[in-house]
């Protein structure tokens, strides 16, 4: 089993209303067994529409899985469709029913069990996986040595279905291959210039790794994926493999082990004892939601302040009046001005501070949308930086702004 292919039922997700977080989840616990997600389906709740795709999948994929579509009423059109496409009928299942019961008891809603009764028919030739989070249980079904597993849509109810039942069942019946990865950022090349310096590296990489570029803002990922049988094997052939880049971009590398900008950060700030703080005004508390998504991140963030009216950055960073008339709010001085408050506020050894226009309209100062200035101070000393960033939405902005700044501090931590 090498190959899966994930559809997602709900027009709740393909109205935009909801954001499928169960693929991402379930696409990453299937690449940790080595099982490779080769497409996602999204479509709608009609029985001829998740036959169909039931059929495309099973033609690209050895396993499918599918969330959501399942419901306690006897119009549940997927588990009809599941009936219908294995040539199968949907029956009371006992063992289903009395753990429903249980689970209902539990809680003490047993006067709705008979309201949720539904939820205990299931396909005849199905193995019933129980759902110990919900009313809707997960279903196998096999079709010439392939597999279908049927899942609620829940999010806190897929996590443990796929982690503690589906997961460690694949292990046990079948004989997988490791899935194992790295992470290399790169910092100060664009993506295509990049993938010309690093060409013959790329090209002599052994047939069984495979490389993904990965641009995050300004930043480069390099993804590289191993397969085999011996994961230690695995673990010292990527080691090797990116040791052999830093003779050709080492000066631009930042981190080859953690993913997200907050963790490679992280682990600089605990290696070298350092505390931060931020004072945010147009990021508007998104720089300290990064730092402190991290665990243990008490040992180094001590506090932020988003000052989002100009007052503010007066009242509690001591922002001088004189400077913001002068200068205006959304500019260079004013955010020197007030990572310095903000260091002395908190007392730390570095301080973030950002100041500019998020949008959708202009600031209150005239200041065009997409601009900002943030400034990075490391003891006694600080750099400013300026940003344009006109074609972005406010939510993109924000985000990208974030990255950018915890990015740069990075560079300045490690001396590149």
């Amino acid at each position: 089993m090498q190959n899966a292919v994930l559809i997602t039922i709900g027009d709740e997700i393909l109205s935009g209303n909801t954001v499928d977080t169960n693929s991402n989840f379930i696409a990453t616990e299937l690449k940790n067994i080595g099982i490779k997600v080769v497409q996602i389906f999204t479509i709608s709740d009609e029985i001829e529409i998740i036959k169909n795709t039931l059929k495309s999948a099973f033609e690209i994929g050895d396993l499918v899985i599918t969330t959501g579509g399942l419901g306690p009423t006897r119009d549940d059109k997927t588990k009809k469709a599941l009936a219908e496409f294995f040539d199968d009928e949907i029956a009371l299942d006992e063992v289903t029913f009395e753990h429903l019961k249980a689970y209902m008891e539990k809680r003490g809603r047993i006067e709705i069990l008979e309201r949720n009764r539904e939820q205990a028919f299931v396909p005849t030739k199905s193995t019933v996986f129980q759902n110990h989070y919900g009313t809707a249980p997960c279903m196998m079904m096999e079709q010439d040595g392939k597999l279908s597993f049927s899942l609620p849509g829940v999010p806190y109810e897929v996590k443990p279905l796929i982690k503690d039942q589906i997961i460690p069942y694949l292990k046990d019946k079948f004989s997988l291959n490791y899935l194992t990865t790295r992470i290399v950022s790169v910092v100060g090349i664009p993506e295509s210039i990049l993938a010309d310096q690093i060409e013959d590296w790329e090209l002599a990489l052994p047939a069984n790794l495979a490389l993904s570029y990965l641009p995050v803002g300004t930043r480069v990922k390099l993804r590289l994926t191993a397969t085999g049988i011996d994961e230690e094997f695995l673990q010292n052939q990527l080691e090797n493999e990116i040791q052999k880049l830093f003779p050709i971009i080492g000066e631009n590398i930042i981190a080859t082990h953690e993913d997200k900008i907050e963790k490679i950060l992280g682990e600089i700030l605990n290696e070298k004892e350092l505390t931060i703080s931020t004072a945010e005004s147009c990021t508007g508390g998104e720089l300290a939601q990064l730092l402190t998504s991290n665990p243990g991140s008490s040992k180094y963030f001590i506090g932020g302040i988003v000052a989002y009216a100009t007052q503010k950055k007066t009242d509690i960073l001591h922002v001088s009046e004189g400077t913001i008339e002068r200068f205006t709010v959304v500019s260079r001085e004013v955010s020197r001005e007030m990572a310095d408050g903000c260091q002395s506020v908190f007392k730390t050894d570095i301080s973030l501070s950002s100041t500019g226009v998020a949008g959708p309209g202009k600031g209150e100062d005239g200041k065009d949308v997409g601009l900002v200035y943030y400034t990075i101070k490391v003891k006694n000393e600080s750099e400013t930086f300026k940003l344009y960033l006109p074609h972005l939405e406010r939510k993109d902005f924000i985000y990208f702004v974030s990255q950018k700044i915890l990015q740069d501090l990075v560079g300045i931590l490690i001396g590149k």
